[in-house]
Order: C-alpha cells, then sequence, then structure tokens
C-alpha cells in the first residue's frame, strides 16, 4: 500500500512540475495492470496527462484494465478520431458495458464512431437482456468451413488472429453456419494439412443459449474446465462467445450482488461507492422499513407479557441475548448453505439432510451456549428457575435458528428466487419473533404463571 501511495504521489510531482520525459520512461517499465491501478489511484488530471503520454499499443493495453468511468472519462476528452481508436480496440462485450452505463446522449455519440460492422457487432448484444449469455459474449472467434483442409484452416487463423479474443479453440461450422464441432490449435498444428478439418473436429461441444443466464454460463466454463463456451441462438447458429476472462468478471459481478443482497442492500445502477448519497438512501431504507414494520411484532409481543415480566422482572434482561444469539445462528446456517448453492458445493436435491445436518448442529451449538450461560443466568437473576428458563430457551431458539437459516434458501430457489435475498437482517429479524414467543412460553410454563 506504501509503494502505490508513494508511487501515485510521484506521478502527480512529475505531472505538476511538467517532468514528461521522466514520467513517461517511468510509466513504460510498468506492466498494463500496474499503470491501470496507478491510474486509478490518481487524481483525474493527472491520470489523464499519464496515459497521454503512453505509447499506443501499451494504452491500448492499460485502457481495457480500466473500469467503465475511467474509459468514459478519458473517452470524452478525446477528440473523434483518438477516441474512435481506443472505443474500436474494445472488445464488443465490453462496449456493450460501457455503453450500459453512459447517458443516452454520449451513448449515441459513441455508437458513431464506429464502423459499420463494429456498430453491428456492439447493437447485438445491447438487444440481449441483462445478465444473459447473449449480453456477455463476444462475436470475435474464429469460424472454419466444414470444407476445408487443415492447411486452409491454419491459413485463416493467421489473417484473423490479430483481431480475435481467442485463437486457441476454433469453431467448425457448416454452410448454414450450424455449430458442427470444435477444434483446437494444438491438433491443427498436429495434423496433416491435406487431412479435412472434420476429421479432428471434437463433435456436440458444451453450448449455451443467448438467453442462458451468465451464472449459469460461469459454472459451465468452470465445471468443464473450457477456455470458452460457444453461444448459439434458436437454431444452433453460433453467435458468440463467452471467454474465461469474462467469467471472471460474472463471478465478481454475482458475488457482490449475493453480498448486498444478503447485507439487505438493494442493488445500485452503478458500484455503490460511486453512487450518490441519495440511490444509496434508496437502496437501503426499503429494507429497513420492511423490517421495522415487522420487528413490531416483536415489541407487541412483549407487550402481551406485562403480567409475566411484573412478576420476574430479570427476565427482560435476557430478551437481548437470547434473540441476538438466534440472529446470529441463524445468519451462519443461511450464509453457508446460500454459498453452498451458488458453488454447486449442494444441490437443492440434499435439501432434507443439509437442513437436518443444520438442526443437529444448532442443537449442539445450543447445548455448549446453555451450560455457559445458565451459572452466568443465576448469578444474574440469583433465581435456578430464570436460568433453566433462559437455558432451554437457548436450546431450543439455537436449534430453530438453524432450521431457519439452512431450510429457507431451499425454499426460495424452489420458489425461483433468489436465496441470497434471505438476508442476514430478515433471518436476524424473524428470530427476534421466534425467539420472544419461545422463551415467553416457556417461561409461562417452568414458572407455572
Amino acid at each position: 500500500m506504501s509503494e502505490l501511495i508513494l508511487t501515485t504521489a510521484l506521478l502527480r510531482e512529475l505531472v505538476e512540475n511538467k517532468n514528461f520525459k521522466a514520467l513517461r520512461e517511468e510509466l513504460v517499465r510498468l506492466d498494463s495492470v500496474d499503470i491501470a491501478d496507478l491510474l486509478k489511484a490518481a487524481d483525474d488530471s493527472s491520470a489523464l496527462m499519464s496515459f497521454r503520454l503512453l505509447p499506443k499499443d501499451l494504452a491500448m493495453q492499460v485502457f481495457d484494465h480500466l473500469d467503465s468511468s475511467q474509459q468514459l472519462k478519458l473517452l470524452e476528452t478525446f477528440t473523434d478520431n483518438r477516441a474512435r481508436f481506443f472505443f474500436e480496440s474494445m472488445q464488443p462485450d465490453d462496449r456493450a458495458e460501457l455503453l450500459d452505463e453512459v447517458p443516452a446522449k454520449v451513448a449515441r455519440r459513441l455508437l458513431k464512431l464506429l464502423s459499420t460492422y463494429e456498430r453491428q457487432a456492439t447493437l447485438i448484444l445491447l438487444g440481449y437482456k441483462d445478465n444473459t449469455a447473449g449480453r456477455v459474449m463476444t462475436p470475435d472467434f474464429i469460424d472454419l468451413d466444414s470444407r476445408i483442409n487443415i492447411a486452409q484452416a491454419l491459413d485463416r487463423i493467421r489473417k484473423l488472429a490479430v483481431e480475435k479474443e481467442t485463437i486457441y479453440v476454433a469453431y467448425v461450422m457448416d454452410s448454414g453456419r450450424k455449430l458442427l464441432g470444435t477444434v483446437s490449435l494444438k491438433d491443427l498444428v498436429l495434423a496433416d494439412p491435406e487431412t479435412r478439418i472434420t476429421e479432428i473436429t471434437s463433435e456436440n461441444p458444451k453450448t449455451v443459449s443467448t438467453f442462458t443466464d451468465q451464472e449459469e454460463v460461469a459454472r459451465i466454463l468452470r465445471d468443464y474446465d473450457l477456455l470458452a463456451v460457444p453461444v448459439v441462438d434458436a437454431e444452433n447458429r453460433l453467435v458468440g462467445i463467452v471467454t474465461w476472462d469474462d467469467v471472471v468478471d460474472i463471478f465478481e459481478e454475482e458475488a457482490t450482488e449475493d453480498m448486498y443482497r444478503f447485507g439487505a442492500v438493494t442493488g445500485t445502477e452503478q458500484g455503490y461507492f460511486a453512487s450518490r448519497l441519495f440511490s444509496v438512501v434508496k437502496s437501503r431504507v426499503v429494507w429497513l422499513f420492511l423490517l421495522i414494520i415487522v420487528n413490531t411484532i416483536t415489541g407487541s409481543i412483549i407487550a402481551g407479557q406485562e403480567d409475566l415480566l411484573g412478576e420476574v422482572v430479570i427476565l427482560a434482561a435476557f430478551i437481548p441475548l437470547l434473540i441476538g444469539t438466534g440472529g446470529n445462528i441463524g445468519s451462519q446456517s443461511a450464509t453457508v448453505v446460500i454459498r453452498g448453492l451458488a458453488t454447486g458445493e449442494i444441490t437443492p436435491r440434499r435439501a432434507s439432510s443439509i437442513i437436518l445436518r443444520e438442526a443437529g448442529i444448532g442443537l449442539m451449538l445450543g447445548l455448549v451456549l446453555a451450560i455457559l450461560v445458565l451459572g452466568w443466568a443465576y448469578l444474574l437473576g440469583r433465581s435456578i428457575e430464570v436460568a433453566v428458563v433462559v437455558s432451554i430457551t437457548l436450546i431450543c431458539i439455537a436449534t430453530l435458528a438453524t432450521l431457519t437459516g439452512g431450510s429457507l434458501p431451499f425454499l426460495f430457489r424452489l420458489f425461483k428466487v433468489d436465496p441470497a435475498l434471505v438476508s442476514a437482517p430478515f433471518i436476524t429479524t424473524v428470530m427476534d419473533i421466534f425467539g420472544v414467543v419461545l422463551y415467553f412460553l416457556i417461561a409461562n410454563m417452568v414458572l407455572a404463571f
């Protein structure tokens, strides 16, 4: 961290002193990823000046590593010719993502800069729904006619390699552009030049449709250990591919989205920390308001036990402990189950065994905590009956919390709702209600009021 701050400070100093020659010499020594990180940490004017000093090839690489907000800032300061150069150098899927985030007026200006081919490729991607394979795919792939031989295939790859995103796998198609199979660059290099391409083609490759959810695409790439997965339309025509670098972005995006949902924060159009304060407040206040309404149930239950609390006032002292513990334990169970579903480690078919396992864990946790709390509850309340009530309630709440936290994600998945919506505040609120009900029910039974 100190190195990054020092380098950023040095960059700013060189810009302010107009020592551009020294700045350029320092920048070209760095890797494109390191330069991008440096520009992200620098102020806008220093970042812009530093970027303009980069050689063209290095600048293109750095541009790819910048986030969309910084890419847009740079494009807005460029002349049309320079903006066209960098905008066209982006992969179509990255262009589509950038256009999604900019105002309509800016999007129109950028689209006008593109060549006819690049504009059509980008507009095709923009025609698919968000978070689908069609939206994240790239049309830059190597396609081979099934009627050619190996020598002709290698010639075509040499001609197209410079402008394509990946060349390690080529896609063999018939005259109607229907996907017949795939062939690796390794197999092409090792095969006899006169061999027909179909003789070394791997048929029936794993494919996804243009409307497949991007999270499912990411899982397929990971599970089948693919460099890219072909995307086909309803008639099995190849329209694009999703590559591994896209999947890394998808996993990060989905994980961030799930974390926000589990924390009861609605997603924002931009990144959370780049959003305006009003948007952030709006994304959080809805859930909080709903939870306040539900929490009034807990207050009503406590108010209904006025006679019991009047006789044994010390019971009220243990309410925060019990409901807080229930919420924490329930959130733990929900977290591990949601993550297991997201990674594919567990499936809905295992729901009953997973829920029973969590219930067993809850019972064991409850017993351990009850033993630990029993003596403390007695010292605080000077009543063995109250201590027993607290300990028994703790066991029941821990078991119920793991049952609730473990089963709700499966229930949400059954009704085709994202399990991540089983947020920690939601679990906590549910356990507040159940915990208070259990507490007073057990107290009434043991204390015989």
